[in-house]
């Protein structure tokens, strides 16, 4: 077999169910049959808007960057028939960010799923090596799939950082910021509060261990100095600044959803008299190998966040669905 079905993207809410080549493992790359895609933000503004932010959809791609599956060719030290998480994206490895350790930075990189370069519901990735993640035989590729977000989560947690015992608000329970919450815990936070105006998403961060939940449609989050850190996971420019007003003087507040504005205003002035610090996360450098381990140990549940299922063949259905339904919090295609 040459080729193999896969969903494309040929412009906005234009999917199409077609057969597209497999590709041929380069040195250093294994190739990966996708068992399991999630679908991000990112995703959903790519299918309604044929654009993310300043890129934009220029030709048919397939979308999928959070993904698992299982090695079928290469050569090196993972064998065919291992499971692997996917880390998507692949920096230059040369540019002075790629040096320091910062390769989430590398202004040189390509991210699978991010046009014009194909993502997982091709079915078949090429994929580097050393960012093939292995995974245990026996774990599901579905929470596989969702290693790609907790290393998110737990970059923006290590950003922070979040230290043991720290009084943590996260502001937004859509995935993020549900993987953030048990990202927190995982570090030993002492108190998790958790905002959003959506009850089954509050609900469900309950479960998670938040001690305490707050629906802000009802009532506003506190205005008093009560936390020691807090993690917008919303990208709400009214939910960033409710939460700079939370955090104790000395206090930081960590920006991890991406901001529907390129810009947003800040409370700069009561910051600045707070001396509050200001900390921004994007994607993750490093974090794969312990989002695996604590998915892996159990110390976070990744398969509860998952709400509905399609087949590849269903991806349009699949995509319209995680962007018109505010029940769902991960919608997962399998291949």
């Amino acid at each position: 077999m040459n080729d193999a079905t896969a969903a494309i993207l040929h412009g906005p809410k234009d999917v199409r169910i077609e057969r597209h080549p497999i590709p041929e493992p380069a040195p250093g790359e294994v190739l990966v049959e996708i068992g399991a895609v999630g679908l991000c933000g990112s995703d959903l503004h790519y299918y309604a808007h044929g654009e993310n932010g300043p890129h934009v959809l220029r030709a048919p791609t397939a979308l999928g960057h959070e993904a698992a599956g299982t090695v079928v060719a290469g050569d090196g030290p993972l064998p065919a028939g291992t499971r692997v998480a996917i880390e998507p994206a692949i920096p230059c490895g040369r540019c002075h960010a790629c040096r320091a350790g910062r390769y989430n930075q590398c202004p040189h990189g390509r991210c699978f799923g991010s046009p014009p370069t194909h993502g997982a519901l091709t079915g078949h990735l090429a994929v580097p090596q050393e960012f093939a993640h292995p995974l245990p035989d026996d774990f599901p590729l579905t929470s596989g799939a969702l290693i790609e977000p907790l290393a998110v989560a737990l970059h923006a947690v290590r950003r922070g950082p979040v230290a043991a015992g720290d009084r943590v608000l996260v502001t937004g329970a859509g995935p993020i910021g549900l993987l953030v919450l048990q990202a927190a815990r995982a570090v030993g936070a002492g108190e998790t509060v958790v905002t959003d105006i959506n009850p089954g998403r509050l609900a469900h961060a309950h479960r998670l261990g938040a001690d305490r939940t707050l629906d802000t449609s009802r009532e506003p989050l506190p205005q008093e100095p009560l936390f020691d850190i807090a993690l917008d996971c919303s990208g709400i420019e009214a939910a960033l600044a409710a939460a700079a007003h939370a955090v104790r003087p000395g206090g930081t507040l960590v920006a991890v959803g991406n901001p529907p504005q390129p810009r947003t205003a800040l409370p700069l002035a009561w910051m600045q008299r707070q001396e509050l610090s200001l900390v921004t996360a994007f994607r993750y450098a490093g974090e794969f190998p312990a989002a695996v381990s604590l998915a892996v140990t159990g110390r976070v549940d990744l398969e509860s966040l998952i709400t509905a299922r399609f087949p590849l063949e269903r991806s349009a259905d699949a995509l319209r669905t995680a962007l018109t339904d505010p029940a769902q919090l991960k919608v997962v295609i399998e291949p």
